[in-house]
């Protein structure tokens, strides 16, 4: 157990003082341990006979339990037993998954919890969460103080249920899941963190139609009337919990960006379909680039400003990594004395070419499909001036032109980097460098290579992650025997660091700086990196180890990730003015949750609250 949580010391889990006793303490999720409870708190909580004879420890709940989940062979099965086991008890569940880390995630997170959202109505039993709904907006604080008074709240996770995971439009299903991943990973109390669902209707007309819909039956509340019940629930948690972190989520295209742009400045929030993409993308290009230029000092571009990027897919996933480098880029240049200042935005934004349907964005295309282009993607087309023609250009075309040394796939095109686009890039490269090449998109079978495919190609040197888990590659190169681990370019890796940090440090906002450092901080952390670092390296220019940490050392890394961005919000000033650099980790090792027993001690005054 210890193995699991080092970055939480076990002298730092106090005994926890409580006034539950009986039926009641066996009924609270938070406080329950089952047969967990020692034989002197049996006595002193009231719960002999209650439960069986003999104590458990929580490595023996934890093998029980996880023998119940395996009797279960779908995984929304799965899903819902898991479920049940969180409404019995916190700790273990949260010890359960993290004790199978790897494999629970995607049951308990997509993509099994799509399908448990799309099946919200049928599947309800019991309600998690604060729903607000529309028609209730003249009572909308009323409902806001019965749910959180008296509580200690850090963490919003909210969503209008437009585009969940990629199925779109489910009207009412809470975001559970989500607020699940901060605690597993990011160390976020559950007791400190509220899952709200902003019920503003559907346009789901199979959910309209459904007799066992539990939602507001109505079409979806546009313009206005919505940005004025958005606005009034985020006023309130200004108002009442100012230093709490508000997470969107799963929100549609059209209000995710406008609605981060509109609160940035004024309180902490932050979209992971919008910056987490960003942000572990990022990470995983700053360890390239550092092994690239280990590789050949001398010849390989060093810095994201020397680097010439080509997204494929200019949907939200692509425009979010787009913007997250570029604002990269921009800080990274500012910081270097010999650029006078730093590169401009719009000198920033020619390092990009954004490839959609359409092929290269570009300034020649028809003025129909320019004027339906998303705002945020009308920045990366590139000038008139290039003469790209009036034609559709497509990738190959961009690739032998441009002769990009980052390509990225968001397009969900199986195959789309062929050999032939893969060697163009190769013959593009100034020698020594290393192609970086990251094909994201998920599932796996819409990937646009195949990992062992571009090793092949390139015969070993591409620098490969993925957006979805692949198996390591083995292969010889120069006469020698080598695996290739595959990084997986997984947002969870980063984001619940980020949320932490920024509730840790108290922070006001989510800057751009705040997602810079944080994303360079994962970067130290790449086996890739550390393997150069190593005096037993032989360095030839084949790193096998992955550009990012494996997605078992998640909490460990979000820890580390955490601190940093703390530290930044405390730099810049964005942090609460009692936060101090020098002590903040040792405020983060108090303050991480992680799934352990605590000793409980009875004290009728104490209510519900720990101390």
């Amino acid at each position: 157990m210890a193995a699991l949580h080092t970055h939480k010391p076990s002298h730092l889990l106090s005994p926890l003082r409580i006034a539950l006793r009986g039926h009641a303490l066996l009924t609270s999720p938070r406080f329950n341990k089952g047969t967990a409870f020692s034989p002197s708190e049996r006595k002193t909580f009231g719960l002999e006979g209650r439960l069986p004879y003999r104590t458990n420890t929580l490595d023996e709940q934890c093998q029980r339990a996880y023998g119940q989940l395996q009797a279960r062979s779908k995984p929304i099965r799965k899903n819902t037993f898991l479920q049940s086991l969180k409404e019995q008890n916190w700790t273990l569940y949260y010890a359960l998954l993290a004790r199978h880390l790897k494999e629970l995630t995607p049951i308990i997170y997509t993509p099994t919890e799509a399908e448990a959202i799309s099946s919200y109505s049928h599947l309800f039993r019991r309600s998690e969460g604060l729903f607000l709904s529309f028609p209730d907006e003249d009572i909308l604080e009323q409902l806001f103080l019965d749910h959180t008074a008296g509580r200690d709240i850090d963490l919003f996770v909210v969503t209008d249920g437009e585009a969940i995971l990629g199925i779109g439009d489910q009207g009412v299903g809470i975001s559970t899941a989500k607020s699940a991943i901060y605690t597993l990973i990011g160390g976020v109390d559950p007791s400190k963190s509220i899952a709200v669902m902003l019920d503003v209707g559907t346009d789901n007309q199979d959910l309209l139609d459904d007799p066992l819909y539990v939602g507001w039956r109505s079409k979806r509340v546009r313009g206005e009337e919505y940005d004025c019940f958005v606005d009034k629930f985020v006023q309130l948690v200004r108002k009442h919990y100012p230093n709490s972190l508000l997470h969107f989520e799963d929100f549609g295209s059209f209000n995710a960006r406008r609605i981060l742009e509109r609160y940035r400045d004024t309180h902490a929030v932050f979209n992971d379909d919008i910056q987490g993409t960003g942000a572990v993308t990022l990470a995983c290009i700053l360890s390239a680039i550092r092994i690239s230029s280990q590789s050949s000092p001398s010849k390989a571009p060093q810095t994201l400003a020397d680097q010439r990027y080509v997204i494929f897919g200019a949907g939200a996933a692509g425009l979010g990594i787009a913007k997250q480098l570029r604002d990269a880029v921009l800080v990274e240049s500012k910081q270097d004395s010999k650029n006078n200042g730093g590169l401009s935005r719009e000198e920033a934004n020619k390092q990009f070419y954004l490839i959609d349907r359409q092929g290269l964005l570009h300034a020649n295309l028809s003025k129909d499909i320019l004027n339906n282009l998303n705002e945020g993607v009308k920045e990366f087309v590139r000038p008139a001036e290039e003469d790209w023609g009036n034609d559709q250009v497509d990738l190959l075309e961009v690739v032998k032109k441009v002769r990009p040394t980052v390509l990225i796939g968001c397009s969900t095109k199986a195959g789309a980097f062929t050999q032939e686009v893969v060697e163009a890039m190769m013959d593009g490269l100034e020698e020594g460098a290393r192609p970086i090449i990251l094909p994201l998109s998920n599932p796996s079978k819409l990937v646009e290579a195949q990992p062992e495919d571009l090793l092949k190609w390139t015969k070993g040197r591409a620098l490969i992650a993925t957006g979805s888990p692949f198996d390591s590659v083995k292969m010889e190169v120069e006469g020698k025997e080598r695996e290739f681990v595959i990084a997986e370019c997984n947002n969870a890796l980063i984001y619940p660091g980020l949320g932490f940090g920024a509730v840790l440090a108290k922070s006001r906002r989510v800057t751009d700086t705040m997602l810079i450092e944080g994303a360079k901080r994962l970067a130290d952390l790449s086996p890739a990196v550390s393997e150069f670092r190593s005096e037993s390296s032989d360095k030839d220019g084949f790193t096998t180890a992955a550009l990012l940490p494996d997605f078992e050392d998640a909490p460990k890394v979000n820890f580390e990730v955490a601190i940093t961005v703390a530290e930044q919000a405390v730099k810049e000033g964005s942090a609460g003015q009692d936060m101090k650099i020098g002590s903040l980790r040792q405020e983060a090792k108090e303050k991480v949750w992680v799934p352990m027993y605590r000793e409980y001690v009875f004290d009728e005054e104490a209510g519900l609250r720990e101390t």
